[in-house]
């Protein structure tokens, strides 16, 4: 039976990552990348896509589970007639393959354990050949290869079972097992094996010593870092690109359509990125993020992408598995994403904008990055009167949308800023002034609806849209502007969904042209806790945060949405983007602030 969205855990290494269920089952994993086939995929399927369960024999889910303090490290407890048992998974941060490591500590009495590991290369499609080699079990199929360890050997139990690999083993106080799953391509030689034990101590020592860096000490100490790991857990180490989600296809609505890819970087991300790092104190993560950003858009303006594989690759080409049902019933099941290929006007200056925090935040500036701006603004100066795709990705007609243009206003403000405190960099300062000023003046002629004192979602339309909540937070209007007090109103008036907020109305005849509706997204409902801290409301704001914060799962975890009604957590999982508002919320979220 499927598993609810909430009811999994994330572990990783850096450089890929797997979901962890309840019930001890692994669904998900990409090996050796994020964005590389699925060798378990039972989150899209069923079992026979592939999984791999360690758990007390006949048992459901476990008693309780939780990450170590400060570590991506798994603790499940599982309390049975017959004793306790603690399961605790990880992937140690690789030195050269990829390892699984899941380690069977009895604490209390006699457990009768049960392994089932069924590997299913390509996304659940096919099927490895199983074979023993000094002593381990090593599965091959194509490019891959799997290895499985379990120490002490003679403890275990272990045999083939309906093209499975089955072990057993009772685990009394005081004993441990531990299973250890290595991936390499198969034309090499075998990797060196880790010792599974000293893979733990080393990976607490070393998720200790980052979460000890976080400077903020405030009352949401413990989400803010849990946030702050679950980023650092979507990094790709190598390149320092940050994934959106760690998975594909998992749905915005049960049963509905859109299913999308999120194993890529997502150039919308990145301001909002750059600070919570930056505010946070992670400026090696900070700088890291802005040089995968400087290579990922370097070129041509005019090819400016949304977004980029993980080393900045640009050719995302989408197409769907139709041996996966997906998620409960949720179809059609994607990799690759198509909007890869949409004019999103707003990344010109999310770009800009975020090049202009870092120079602000003390990063050491890089030689290039001020042409490849000026670059930026000069193409964005000859194509912002264009209707584009918008923030949302949509799949209808291009419209001229509100937040496009206002990121518009963000790039040509960025760059007066930037030439005004550093008069040494060349650039044209009255141009970038001239530009703005005539942005800003459309934006408030065309982008708003004096009767209903709101800004709209675009051009000559009734429909709003959450992103308008970031007017404030850019600079495009003071906070205590009536138009920005009346679209913060106006939104929660008409996209809130028992006081969560919807991007934009998505009924099946709105503007993104696909059928079927999604669920409230969650950065927009941080997005308000922002807009009303800005606009003096800060007993509402802090509310709304610890509401939000309520929906996170029992491991702190939040996916990209929630349905309200039925109460669960919808689309990829975890969503960095969540998180990264999370952060940011509890970092505005003074303590002298929330006495107002």
């Amino acid at each position: 039976m499927t598993q609810l969205i909430e009811d999994y855990a994330l572990i990783g290494d850096l450089q890929t990552a797997a979901l962890v269920g309840r019930n001890g089952s692994i669904d998900w994993l990409c090996l050796p990348r994020f964005d590389s086939a699925a060798c378990f995929a039972a989150l899209l399927g069923d079992e026979e896509n592939g999984h791999w369960r360690v758990a007390p024999a006949g048992a459901g889910t476990c008693t309780r589970r939780a990450y170590r303090e400060n570590t991506l490290i798994l603790e499940s407890l599982w309390e049975t007639r017959s004793g306790t048992v603690k399961v605790t998974d990880f992937m140690p941060q690789r030195d050269e393959a990829p390892d699984l490591v899941r380690i069977v500590e009895g604490i209390s009495g006699t457990v009768s354990m049960r392994s089932t590991l069924r590997l299913r290369f390509d996304y659940g499609n096919i099927v490895p050949w199983m074979r023993r080699t000094d002593g381990h079990r090593v599965a091959v199929a194509g490019p891959d290869a799997v290895w499985l360890r379990t120490e002490p050997e003679e403890r275990v139990k272990t045999w083939g079972q309906q093209f499975s690999t089955c072990s057993s083993f009772d685990v009394s106080e005081g004993e441990k097992v531990a299973f250890v799953l290595t991936w390499h391509p198969s034309h090499e030689p075998q990797p060196v094996f880790i010792d599974p034990y000293d893979a733990l101590e080393h990976s607490v020592e070393d998720w200790e010593e980052w979460a000890a860096c976080c400077q903020y000490d405030g009352p949401y100490r413990e989400a803010v870092v849990r946030s702050l790991i679950t980023l650092k857990a979507l990094t790709y180490a190598p390149t320092g690109g940050i994934v959106a989600a760690p998975t594909t296809s998992l749905p915005e609505e049960i049963g509905g359509v859109r299913n999308w890819d999120y194993r890529f970087c997502w150039l919308r991300d990145s301001t909002l990125t750059l600070g919570a790092l930056v505010a946070a104190g992670y400026l090696g993560e900070a700088a890291a993020w802005r040089d995968w950003l400087l290579r990922a858009v370097a070129g041509d303006p005019a090819d400016l992408q949304i977004m980029y594989g993980l080393s900045g690759e640009r050719r995302l080409p989408e197409s769907e598995l139709p041996w996966l049902s997906g998620y409960e019933g949720s179809s059609p099941v994607r990799i690759g994403n198509e909007a890869v290929e949409q004019l999103q006007l707003d990344v010109y200056g999310e770009v800009i904008d975020s090049l202009y925090l870092a120079r602000s935040a003390g990063l050491t500036a890089k030689p290039h990055a001020w042409n490849l701006q000026l670059s930026l603004l000069g193409f964005l100066e000859s194509t912002w009167r264009e209707p584009d795709e918008g923030l949302w990705e949509v799949r209808g007609p291009r419209r001229h949308f509100v937040h496009s243009k206002v990121m518009t206003w963000v790039a040509a403000d960025r760059a007066v800023r930037t030439l005004e405190e550093h008069p040494t960099l060349h650039g044209d300062a009255a141009r970038w002034r001239a530009m703005r000023d005539e942005v800003h003046r459309e934006v408030c002629e065309k982008g708003y609806d004096p009767e209903r004192n709101t800004f709209t979602q675009s051009y000559g339309s009734t429909e709003l849209d959450a992103a308008t909540l970031l007017i404030p937070r850019v600079g495009f209007l003071p906070p205590d502007d009536p138009r920005v007090i009346g679209t913060v109103d106006a939104v929660r008036a008409e996209l809130a969904h028992d006081g969560l907020i919807r991007r934009y109305s998505a009924d099946g005849t709105s503007v993104d042209g696909l059928p079927g509706g999604e669920g409230a997204f969650l950065v927009c409902s941080f997005w308000l806790v922002d807009a009303l801290r800005l606009t003096g409301r800060v007993k509402e704001s802090q509310e709304l945060f610890e509401r939000l914060l309520s929906l996170r799962n029992d491991v702190g975890l939040l996916a990209e949405e929630y349905d309200p009604v039925a109460g669960r957590q919808l689309g990829n999982f975890p969503q960095a983007f969540s998180h990264i508002g999370l952060v940011g919320s509890a970092l505005a979220l003074e303590p002298d602030d929330t006495a107002g």
